[in-house]
């Protein structure tokens, strides 16, 4: 996945959600205003928060798909991670302030002052929450396949902010039902189920992050893949090991090779670059591969277990 296209998708994403935000929050803070509703107007502003943290996602995606420079000879891509970061902080922050107004609410009895009934101001506040599940149900499944595509943790992370969103409109929804049917309290509580919502949602997200930003490395499956690569490629007789680290959205592998020993320099480093061609094109999402050759020699099982490269086991250096 080239930066252009990924930069490409995630601006066009970004957009489209800012727009679709910006008048889904002006629609729900009215419905919300006209009919008294907490929840409805705590929900309004979950939508405006969602305006902002898309265009964190956008800043730090331009960013990230920056070419390498002199500062950054890997790159940007962990720019990325640090707007996913933020994204996360910005949820936390707007669901412990909705949480806040919600047990605030119960303690001082103001929940007791809305006393709508199915009129015109209790069906606008049924009505604006119920449009409010839809179109960010839609929002989400718009943008995760874009976050998909592109294999972006920043556009994921803005996804799930959508979904959050929807999950609180539910909340909401039966926060003013209840109170059209004299059940007043449910809409502050409503609140405090909003609030549970987005700081989980945000954990997720801050965690998710700083495992991109610390080194992880990549699943189970995704490394057998890589191993099985190698091991098929010419002139490979074993993989003696494998590394792999994610950086941003994009992979580093480091693998440790073992060929003839009786084979010329040039040969042994054409195999090695036969390789580092090889997973560069053949995953995607790999941005660099280091490929180290062993000599292998006769007699040696050809067959060794597959292992993953550490401080204590890895092989001699020769």
């Amino acid at each position: 996945m080239q930066s252009s296209e990924m930069e490409k998708t995630a601006v066009k994403t970004s957009v489209v959600t800012i727009i679709i935000n910006a008048l889904l929050t002006i629609f729900k803070l009215l419905a919300g205003i006209f009919s008294m509703s907490y929840a409805l107007i705590s929900d309004a502003i979950h939508s405006a928060s969602d305006v902002f943290s898309t265009i964190i996602v956008l800043i730090g995606v331009k960013i990230s798909s920056k070419k390498a420079d002199k500062k950054h000879p890997f790159g940007h891509e962990r720019f990325e991670c640090v707007a996913a970061v933020l994204l996360a902080a910005v949820l936390f922050a707007t669901g412990a302030w909705i949480g806040y107004t919600g047990i605030l609410s119960i303690i001082n009895g103001s929940y007791n002052q809305n006393n709508y009934d199915l009129s015109a101001a209790g069906i606008a506040a049924i009505v604006a929450a119920a449009v409010s599940i839809v179109v960010k149900e839609g929002m989400f499944w718009y943008t995760i396949r874009a976050a998909k595509k592109v294999n972006s943790s920043a556009l994921k992370a803005d996804a799930w902010h959508h979904r959050s969103d929807a999950l609180s409109s539910i909340g909401s929804l039966i926060g003013i039902v209840g109170a059209v049917c004299g059940v007043h309290v449910l809409d502050p509580i409503a609140c405090i189920v909003i609030c549970v919502l987005i700081i989980k949602a945000a954990v997720q997200i801050f965690v998710d992050s700083i495992k991109k930003m610390t080194d992880e490395s990549c699943d189970d499956k995704t490394e057998q893949s890589l191993k099985e690569f190698i091991a098929g490629c010419e002139g490979v007789m074993r993989v003696d090991g494998l590394l792999t680290r994610k950086f941003g959205n994009r992979i580093y592998v480091i693998t440790e090779i073992a060929c003839r020993q009786d084979l010329p320099l040039y040969v042994a480093h054409e195999y090695a670059e036969s390789v580092h061609k090889g997973i560069e094109e053949n995953f995607p999402l790999v941005k660099h591969v280091t490929v180290h050759v062993n000599p292998y020699k006769d007699g040696q099982q050809e067959e060794a277990p597959l292992q993953t490269i550490d401080e204590e086991s890895a092989p001699p250096q020769k």
